[in-house]
């Protein structure tokens, strides 16, 4: 498990007062000096390398494997296949009432059936000393196939979309009123297609795994968002008690919701550490991310407004066909936010799914939200245009006051203020109205705007905090940190709750020995672990008051814990009162816990009925969300329509932000994420194959510093009041609205419309 010191406190701090200051990253020190361990960087004694062959065919049978040219590379222990490789247990069953069965990012029983599914497939896994004999000996493994016909090609198959299943966790849509009349009635309307392609995560470490066997004990070290996921998934797959394996991953280099399911790679390294004998590594190919990994599914979206002359929306149309595989995945949720944003009379969400022979899709940053805020926003921005009306007045005529779909309250939502104070700091009312009216030299400048927003959750987590006779506080939760500064975030609610010193709290995570916790995912994880964290607090200091009281010595004799204030390190009333540390001393006592949650299959029941059933009441209840307004600049280049972002600034309500320092980090790097997604990235699928042609970053065009202009961010910080700590999320919301802004400056710069992504020079010329 990962056990982290926190550094002194540099810059200014309130007294007693962590939560909100920009504070360093517990961990920032091993990681800047290269202390921190990865998952392809721990060191085992006789340690095998794996590497992986892929299938060439997107759907059939092998008929035949020849691995002889890789079994004589020197070097090779073993070539596994379907055909000698020992037996595990299918995948579970999806189940909407089991989370756990979600974890399986495929339904595919890897290295245990002849069947192909997908272009990329695993169907060989070579083993050897080093990982330069794996890759060259798994590059000569060859196969035959018996192929059948398979269906790859989205837009050709899009026509036959069906439905997708709706529930209360995963809603495909929702109605009010008659919209499609409605829009035929309206004054003005616009009536628009819109497309998206398929985006991969490309975090900056590729998928790991360094499996080991003791008996039929299992450790993993894993690059993963979900390690109870990952323990679960295993002992399900190799028939072995739970408490059997151990999962770690205390560094991730980036997830994006690509590290949350259990994909090919753990398996197939568990299964190769089983059948060699010896700990096996895997270190995918980023080529091999993009064939085992799912990613972000195209999209094919309408959006239809209604509007009187006025502005006031009379209907709104939000429809959506998304991709699965015939193997698994989820749903995208791609009309989410339309329920929410704009007051129109009458409201059309439905989404379709089709079911293609290619990997699962899969979760990526803000699924759902990413792409649909991109077609709704440049909708309202057509609309605007064409009412000839400032689009930041036509959404501000048509925000709402309740729920637009249902009615129900909102928790907290300062989209008026967020819009109001971008505005003005952005210099909006300077902007020209018409398109194409400003420029540069050869530069067309354009400015656009849109709405970011992300649904706000909170799921159950186990905490256990510990006070030692030192002072020393650990907190003990198997949460995850990839990056967005989870340890220390809680580490600072740790100290104000109890009153201690930053740096005297310890953060134990990344582990599925400890308590559990989440998967990393849905912009929950803070709030999740936050909740538990400060009950668990609560009970710790009740634990020590009770310990004082027997003491007639003890100042804190006779005294209520609601009289009492946590500061400099221990329980005080104006009277007086005494630290933790003298408590326990006194007492006798090394050490206090106190625990939220259980680990037993009772407790853990009792623990997922009592979660649901808050969940279910907030839900029927609330709307909760985190929101923004993103402002952009763009020059679009007049000769070679080359777009460069100028400008950049978005302004967020986020609830409480634990830390200011993290918080500007994870809204900055979603904007980065989003303009990547308005203007560069596009994974290529062949529509004959179905084979991926651009599986690496020499082809697959992120933005690169020169593409990132200077990017202000600013909160309003503003506890929501129905959430612990007043947290709404911030990981997701960044990177939605992204690419309506830029789309819609776009065009402001040009005069030209592009509906679909990503934006490249081909389309303004």
């Amino acid at each position: 498990m990962t056990q982290v010191q926190n550094p002194p406190v540099t810059g200014s701090t309130t007294a007693g007062r962590y939560v909100g200051q920009a504070i360093d990253r517990v961990d920032g020190v091993v990681k800047t000096t290269g202390g921190a361990k990865f998952a392809a960087e721990i060191p085992y004694a006789n340690l095998a390398h794996a590497a992986l062959a892929h299938s060439t065919v997107s759907r059939g049978r092998i008929t035949a494997v020849d691995t002889a040219d890789a079994e004589a590379v020197d070097g090779v222990i073993s070539v596994i296949t379907h055909l000698n490789a020992v037996a595990m247990q299918p995948p579970p069953k999806v189940s909407p009432v089991d989370i756990d069965s979600l974890a399986s990012g495929t339904t595919v029983n890897y290295l245990n059936t002849d069947e192909v599914s997908w272009n990329g497939q695993p169907i060989a896994v070579v083993v050897a000393d080093t990982l330069e004999a794996a890759r060259e000996a798994a590059a000569l493994v060859t196969a035959t196939y018996d192929v059948q016909p398979s269906t790859v090609d989205f837009a050709a198959e899009a026509p036959n979309a069906e439905p997708q299943p709706s529930s209360l966790i995963l809603p495909a849509g929702g109605s009010k009123g008659d919209a499609e009349a409605a829009l035929a009635a309206a004054p003005v309307s616009v009536d628009l297609r819109f497309t998206t392609p398929m985006h991969h995560h490309n975090a900056i470490e590729p998928h790991a795994t360094t499996a080991a066997w003791d008996g039929d004990r299992l450790t993993v070290h894993e690059a993963a968002q979900n390690v109870s996921w990952i323990r679960k998934h295993l002992a399900h797959k190799f028939s072995v008690p739970p408490e059997g394996v151990r999962v770690l991953a205390p560094f991730v280099g980036g997830g994006f919701g690509g590290k949350g399911n259990v994909w090919a790679g753990t398996i197939i390294t568990a299964l190769a550490a089983r059948m060699t004998g010896r700990p096996v590594r895997m270190l995918l190919t980023r080529e091999g991310v993009y064939r085992t990994v799912g990613a972000r599914t195209p999209s094919i979206q309408r959006v239809a407004l209604g509007a009187r002359a006025d502005g006031h929306l009379t209907s709104l149309i939000h429809t959506s066909v998304t991709q699965m595989g015939k193997v698994g995945g989820l749903p995208e949720a791609v009309t989410s936010q339309s329920k929410y944003l704009y007051a129109a009379d009458n409201i059309l969400l439905k989404q379709d799914v089709v079911k293609l022979d290619q990997i699962s899709n899969t979760a990526m940053r803000a699924p759902g939200e990413a792409i649909g805020t991109y077609a709704v926003e440049v909708a309202i921005d057509e609309l605007a245009t064409k009412l000839g009306m400032d689009p930041i007045a036509l959404r501000m005529l048509n925000e709402p006051e309740t729920d637009p779909l249902h009615g129900k309250k909102f928790s907290h939502r300062l989209l008026r203020e967020v819009y109001a104070r971008g505005a003005e700091r952005f210099g909006w009312a300077d902007r020209a109205p018409h398109a194409g009216a400003t420029r540069d030299g050869k530069w067309l400048v354009g400015t656009g705007v849109a709405t970011a927003y992300h649904p706000s959750f909170q799921l159950r987590a186990n905490v256990v905090v510990r006070v030692s006779v030192d002072g020393e506080v650990l907190v003990r939760c198997g949460f995850h940190e990839m990056g967005m500064g989870g340890a220390t975030a809680q580490a600072q609610i740790a100290a104000d709750a109890l009153g201690v010193p930053f740096e005297s709290v310890r953060v134990e995570y990344g582990d599925s020995r400890l308590p559990l916790a989440p998967g990393a995912g849905g912009s929950a994880q803070t709030a999740s672990v936050a909740a538990s964290l400060l009950a668990a607090c609560e009970k710790l200091k009740k634990s020590v008051l009770d310990l004082a009281k027997k003491s007639a010595e003890s100042p804190l004799r006779g005294q209520r814990l609601a009289d009492l204030r946590a500061r400099d390190g221990g329980l005080f009333h104006g009277g007086g009162g005494e630290t933790y540390a003298a408590v326990l001393a006194r007492a006798g006592v090394p050490s206090v816990d106190a625990a939220i949650g259980s680990e037993t299959k009772l407790g853990e029941l009792t623990g997922n009925l009592k979660f649901f059933s808050k969940f279910l009441m907030d839900r029927r209840r609330w709307v909760k969300a985190a929101c923004g307004a993103q402002f952009c600049e763009v020059r679009v280049d007049s000769d070679t329509g080359e777009v460069r972002v100028s400008r950049w600034l978005g302004v967020f309500d986020v609830g409480t932000v634990v830390n200011a320092k993290t918080a500007t980090s994870q809204l900055k790097g979603g904007i980065v994420m989003g303009i990547g997604a308005a203007l560069s990235e596009e994974t290529l699928v062949d529509p004959r194959s179905g084979r991926i042609m651009n599986p690496s970053l020499a082809e697959y065009h992120l933005p690169v510093h020169a593409d990132v202009p200077r990017i202000d961010v600013e909160y309003l910080g503003e506890p929501d009041p129905t959430m612990p700590l007043g947290l709404l999320g911030i990981g997701e919301v960044g990177i939605t609205g992204v690419a309506g802004a830029i789309a819609n400056a776009v065009h402001h710069a040009t005069g030209k419309r592009v509906r679909d992504l990503p934006i490249t020079l081909d389309k303004l010329l």
